[in-house]
């Protein structure tokens, strides 16, 4: 005899209800993070895949802040040099008018002056430690601290930076060299200061010794200005280098987060189709269940 009831079809039904609404709450999910997986496990034969791309995106990302933050600093260089090579310039012009003219009023007090932009500048710092100083953190690598001073001096006693330049890696297996030391590019000028100094107090009217002490100047500032440039020069091509690779390492960036994205990343427009669907079957299944559940065997038998 086939038996007939009411509460088999009922819990098919509820099943099937709650199927419609998991599938409706996992379409609403995808929609509130994007994603159409949310753990690897979810990727299949692309965790390995995407496992590597992560790693290296992360790898770029890294490289692209070391280059960012080397790129100020290369600024900061150049924003110094240029100081320095203005400041020496100007200087260098008002001794060659005291030559030509054999006057020379205010060049003492512009001289001193431009001593004291030039050792600001070979002391410039950042983030608290000195640019030009090499590996020495503790003290300026430029010692004199007045025109006077450097009377006596070498660059050896005058500049107190070690040799160490510092290098940051930028790339898989590029390492820039972008430290500059305040003695690369000071000495001969320091040395066009100190026999500014020997020269003594220059007044209104030069004496012959001392035009000889300007006249020897003007050879050593013409030759710091030239090694001045070279460094300079050498600094703007490691701008150059830092920014083609940040661009790369951009670039690179893009390739794999959108590698990621086409396994991770949900198209939010399917997912929107989805629960619009999901939605209307979830609702015909409700009037179904509750006309359904009205259904009774007894009042059958009545």
């Amino acid at each position: 005899m086939t038996r007939v009831a009411t509460i088999p079809v009922q819990r098919t039904l509820a099943e099937a209800l709650q199927r419609g609404q998991q599938q409706l709450a996992s379409s609403q999910l995808d929609l509130a993070t994007r994603k159409k997986v949310r753990e690897y496990a979810g990727l299949g034969t692309d965790t390995v895949r995407n496992l590597s791309a992560r790693a290296l995106v992360a790898r770029h990302e890294a490289f692209g802040t070391v280059g960012t933050t080397l790129g100020t600093t290369l600024q900061i260089y150049d924003a110094n040099l240029v100081e320095i090579s203005n400041t020496v310039s100007t200087m260098r012009n008002e001794i060659l008018t005291a030559i030509g003219t054999n006057r020379a009023p205010g060049l003492q007090e512009s001289v001193e002056q431009a001593f004291a932009q030039f050792r600001s500048a070979l002391n410039a710092s950042e983030g608290g430690q000195p640019l030009f100083g090499g590996s020495r953190t503790d003290i300026p690598p430029f010692a004199p601290s007045t025109l006077a001073s450097t009377i006596g001096l070498t660059p050896a006693t005058a500049f107190l930076n070690d040799q160490v330049r510092a290098t940051a890696r930028v790339a898989e297996g590029v390492d820039v060299e972008h430290g500059l030391l305040a003695s690369d590019f000071g000495s001969e000028m320091f040395e066009a200061f100190r026999t500014l100094a020997e020269a003594g107090a220059i007044g209104t009217e030069p004496t012959p010794a001392q035009m000889i002490k300007l006249t020897d100047a003007i050879g050593l500032i013409d030759s710091g200005l030239a090694s001045l440039r070279d460094v300079s020069a050498q600094t703007g091509r490691r701008q150059v280098q830092v920014e083609k690779l940040a661009l790369r390492a951009e670039e690179r960036t893009l390739l794999l987060n959108d590698i990621i994205s086409r396994s991770e990343d949900a198209d939010l427009g399917q997912v929107a189709s989805d629960i619009a669907q999901r939605k209307t079957t979830l609702e015909a299944s409700y009037a179904v269940f509750a006309q359904l559940s009205q259904l009774s065997l007894v009042s059958y038998l009545r």
